[in-house]
């Protein structure tokens, strides 16, 4: 995630949606002052031969501690920090109403299930032999799954605009213009290899799978209209 004071902006960083490609290319405009939070080493090494600003400024401000973060502190633990998928609500209580309210608050979000398979070949990248993507389903925890409770409060969208994956060159396009950077920014391409299947959603999800995400993702296939689909065949 990132917190821009120079741009007026917070990017709320979702799972399996381009967000580390995103953040790369949008932490070369951050200044000093900045929230950029940590990324895999892989792709700091990306952004580093960028000549980008990493990690910086992640503590959060003292004047944001409730009474436990002092307690917790005062037994040793480390300080409070802003972290890599940082859902909406931490963000807005750990930084002052001004910034909150006052600066553009973007996210994106993809189909469930095409998200889905990203997933499960990322989740499995270490395993010689991957499990079949049914049973992944059946078992990964749904924040997993969904990145519905990353960009909402209290079961409400709370960011300014939710860009989509399907559409992202045009949508980051609309971002940039609004935040005053070029629209011609580039993504860098991170993590892709890790998804050799390159069907259709449809192709590679069974039944059951299909029903396991309509269950945990039905805010966000309703909140964007997104429905189950089949490939288009010439």
């Amino acid at each position: 995630m990132i917190i821009s004071h120079a741009r007026k902006f917070i990017f709320v960083k979702t799972r399996k949606t381009a967000g580390t490609s995103i953040e790369i290319a949008l932490s070369q405009f951050c200044g000093p002052d900045d929230v950029i939070t940590p990324i895999f080493a892989e792709d700091e090494k990306v952004r580093a031969q960028l000549g980008f600003r990493g990690p910086q400024n992640n503590q959060v401000g003292r004047r944001f501690y409730g009474p436990m973060d002092h307690v917790r502190l005062w037994l040793g633990n480390r300080p409070k920090q802003f972290f890599n998928h940082a859902p909406a609500g931490f963000i807005r209580q750990h930084v002052s109403r001004e910034v909150w309210d006052g600066y553009f608050k973007f996210s994106v979000e993809r189909n469930p299930f095409d998200k889905a398979i990203s997933r499960y070949f990322w989740s499995t990248r270490a395993e010689a032999h991957r499990p079949p993507i049914a049973d992944y389903l059946r078992a990964a925890p749904k924040d997993l799954l969904s990145n519905w409770g990353i960009y909402t409060i209290d079961d409400c969208i709370a960011v300014d605009f939710v860009a989509r994956f399907e559409t992202l060159v045009e949508d980051m396009a609309k971002v940039m213009r609004t935040i005053g950077l070029p629209e011609t920014t580039a993504l860098p391409r991170t993590k892709s290899r890790f998804r050799p299947e390159k069907r259709h959603y449809s192709e590679v999800l069974d039944p059951e799978s299909r029903l396991i995400l309509e269950r945990v993702c039905s805010r966000e296939l309703k909140a964007f209209s997104y429905q189950w689909e089949s490939p288009v065949r010439d």
